[in-house]
């Protein structure tokens, strides 16, 4: 083995390591933030709109992180700038507790974090691009990080106070930048970027279809995400359910993962008609939700994230691969991600927080298996009309 193809086997152990710390950081946050803003005094309505704020900032900082990128062809050192403005922030907004405050600083970090994931998506398709190596050889170690984190991290969460999770955030944040200096470096793709080629993506039909579908799709996820420790709280349940339902929902997409890595063809029509069956499988996930009636009843519910969401952000992420032109992958996973966590998460905040408050966690969930129906239908016609376009050619 020479010294170059040593130096990158290198570069790809530091990329798996990068993604089970980066995604076991996001399970020190995401699952226990609401929590910790209702022991700070906030409302559902208000810890909804919190949570929203980073959906609603997405919309800037996804276009803008995935063009910029693109435009200088250095994922990693954009990354690098954005783990240290959200290190920085995460520790301002921590030891603050007026409603206004929090929100104003939460806008700017949410700024560093909400493209965080796509980013790392785009190393990866960069890193395995002519090599033989799969999407999901690395991204499971972004499951296996969540997973672990979700469960290790709850019984000590616990113990310590919710109120002190903006230091153990913080110390692993550190971690996850200096391992962002050894990812692999990202190759020139041929042809200039340019705005207007940006912005022609959304002339691909089938593109912007599957992204406006991948909205109605995700807000009840987000729903879920956002609402989900409120609800098991609500229910009798402490961190340490919060943090087991988060382990089982992790954990089952490292195989689902494999699976697709081995047996999922790259076709646009076949990935189409899978995301229709998930979305499925989503609606049915919504309604046991609706009817549980136990915190350990919802902890096994969320084995179903595995195989939901890890078989559609999976689907996911290779579709919009092939949608779109290599030069600008990096903005169309910015895009999709726009749509599966930005204006999806929007709605899904401030519409589920009002729906929680006023109706009820039960009638959200039953709303969010309706739009997962509707979003079925969609794909579904989406898979006829190019089953019935490749009879013409």
């Amino acid at each position: 083995m020479t010294s170059t193809s040593s130096e990158i086997e290198h570069s790809f152990k530091i990329l798996r390591i990068f993604n089970f710390a980066i995604y076991g950081t996001m399970a020190l946050l995401m699952p226990y933030l609401p929590l910790y803003f209702q022991g700070a005094g906030f409302t559902n309505v208000q810890i909804g709109i919190l949570m929203a704020s980073g959906p609603f900032v997405s919309l800037i900082a996804n276009p803008f992180w995935g063009y910029w990128s693109d435009k200088l062809q250095n994922t990693r050192k954009v990354l690098t700038i954005m783990l240290i403005g959200n290190l920085i922030l995460s520790q301002i907004f921590f030891q603050m507790t007026i409603f206004v405050y929090v929100f104003a600083i939460m806008l700017f970090f949410f700024f560093f974090q909400t493209a965080l994931n796509p980013m790392s998506n785009s190393i990866i398709l960069h890193a395995i691009q002519n090599t033989r190596y799969q999407f999901g050889t690395f991204r499971l170690w972004g499951s296996l990080g969540f997973a672990i984190m979700a469960g290790v991290a709850s019984p000590f969460i616990q113990m310590i106070g919710t109120e002190n999770l903006g230091y153990i955030y913080g110390a692993f944040m550190i971690v996850v930048i200096f391992l962002c200096f050894g990812l692999p470096s990202q190759g020139k793709a041929s042809g200039k970027v340019s705005f207007s080629g940006f912005t022609k993506l959304f002339k691909n039909g089938y593109f912007t279809a599957f992204l406006l579908l991948g909205i109605l799709i995700s807000i009840p996820n987000r729903m879920n995400a956002t609402f989900i420790s409120i609800f098991i709280s609500d229910l009798g349940g402490g961190e340490i359910y919060v943090g087991a339902s988060w382990l089982l929902a992790a954990i089952l997409e490292v195989p689902v993962f494999l699976i697709l890595d081995r047996y999922l063809r790259h076709s646009e029509r076949l990935m189409m008609g899978l995301l229709g069956l998930v979305s499925l499988l989503f609606a049915i996930r919504w309604l046991l939700m609706s009817i549980a009636p136990t915190p350990l009843s919802i902890t096994f519910i969320q084995l179903l994230h595995g195989f939901s969401f890890g078989i559609y952000f999976y689907t996911g992420t290779q579709l919009c691969a092939l949608l779109i032109p290599d030069k600008y992958r990096a903005s169309g996973q910015a895009l999709y991600a726009l749509a599966w966590m930005g204006v999806s998460g929007i709605i899904a905040g401030v519409i589920g927080g009002w729906i929680f408050d006023t109706l009820g966690a039960r009638q959200m969930y039953s709303v969010g298996m309706w739009m997962s129906i509707i979003g079925a239908l969609g794909f579904a016609f989406i898979w006829m009309l190019q089953k019935n376009r490749g009879k013409r050619s």
